[in-house]
């Protein structure tokens, strides 16, 4: 079970890190500090467990507790609807969500909320843009190293797929398959094998959309943190944009404050840094790291880097695109990066190096 508890605890110490470069205090529900003098706000932050099964961290700046409340009341049921709808393993009363969708394939349409719906289409374009290397269909893939790492927790003798298993699966994961009907508003997967796997993109789509509903409902200054997919709304008090650390791959944190867990540190403002990496997910056998970063070519884990951060104003973007641009070779990744309109990234290499796109280090904080 260590390897378990291991998983559980490192988001919250990254989280715990997270709020530390953006000047707080250790997480506590409805804490407060004050934001400076003269600018009228204080700052909160809130900590939950029960969305997308990691941590999720809230750093605001509100006028009032009440405010901060009734504003964290909003997004937490945001966050939870979301977590809810892109749900592939479980059920819930009254809700067609994607494990609905997998339990219909080749059965029938199923019909879905908007937010399902426009979710997919987004993956859909995103599966273009990255040449396939990001790819929501893969869940017949995905299912069984999932398996084969939750099994890895309980025993000393970790088993590795089997490569004609995951070659017969591969067989259901043409996107093509995926069949979205905005006018009648239903999902149909038309192959009965085939599933959906929204692990490279749910999380931050939920991210950015519960980001937004927020700023429209008057949240002015925030940095919200779904599992290390971080989105900041406007600057602190004062136009102080917010500080990111982007975490050693090769040496990552256990604690928060160690001298050496980041690689570098972002400044950002209305926009959203997502890392994809080797280290958060795994299971070990005779020494060799089996990551979920499966790259769709090879069917096995991808091996080209150790981390990938993607700094962007869409977290669903940055999102596809972390899991995208690791499960392809540097090159390809930074002309792909360089194509697009603001959109950013940092590559950590397994021998230790970097790269990084052309306009990465005007986000850079001084050292």
């Amino acid at each position: 079970m260590k390897q378990r508890i291991a998983r559980l605890f490192r988001p919250l110490c990254l989280l715990l890190c997270a709020a530390l470069l953006a000047g707080c205090t250790a997480p506590s529900s409805g804490s407060m500090a004050p934001a400076g003098s003269g600018s009228g706000l204080n700052r909160y932050q809130v900590v939950w467990f029960d969305v997308f099964d990691t941590t999720t961290t809230v750093i605001a700046y509100c006028a009032s507790q009440e405010e901060f409340d009734a504003q964290m009341e909003a997004l937490h049921a945001d966050l939870k609807a979301y977590n809810d709808l892109y749900d592939i393993y479980h059920a819930y009363e009254g809700v067609n969500n994607l494990y609905t969708v997998n339990q219909n394939a080749g059965v029938a349409p199923v019909q879905v909320d908007s937010r399902i719906l426009d979710m997919l289409k987004e993956a859909v374009r995103l599966y273009q843009v990255t040449g396939g290397k990001m790819n929501i269909a893969m869940g017949s893939v995905l299912r069984i190293w999932h398996d084969c790492r939750e099994a890895a927790e309980d025993t000393d003798a970790p088993q590795l797929p089997d490569p004609a298993a995951l070659e017969a699966a591969a067989q259901h994961m043409d996107i093509q398959n995926l069949i979205l009907d905005e006018q009648a508003g239903t999902v149909y997967l038309a192959d009965p094998e085939m599933s959906l796997d929204v692990g490279s993109c749910g999380k931050g789509y939920a991210c950015e959309m519960a980001a937004r509903a927020a700023e429209a409902r008057g949240l002015t200054s925030a940095s919200i943190s779904v599992g290390g997919n971080m989105r900041s709304i406007g600057a602190k008090p004062g136009g102080e944009p917010w500080v990111i650390g982007i975490e050693n791959p090769w040496n990552p944190s256990t604690v928060y404050g160690t001298g050496d867990s980041y690689v570098d540190y972002m400044l950002t403002t209305n926009q959203t840094i997502v890392t994809s990496g080797d280290y958060q997910r795994y299971f070990t056998v005779d020494g060799v790291r089996y990551h979920h970063l499966i790259d769709p070519d090879t069917l096995w884990p991808a091996r080209y880097f150790s981390g990938v951060s993607v700094l962007c104003a869409d977290s669903g973007l940055a999102d596809c695109l972390s899991t995208g641009l690791f499960c392809m070779p540097l090159a390809e990744g930074q002309a792909l990066v360089e194509s697009l309109d603001g959109v950013e990234a940092l590559w950590c290499l397994p021998d230790g190096t970097t790269a990084e796109s052309s306009g990465w280090a005007a986000y850079r904080r001084g050292r």
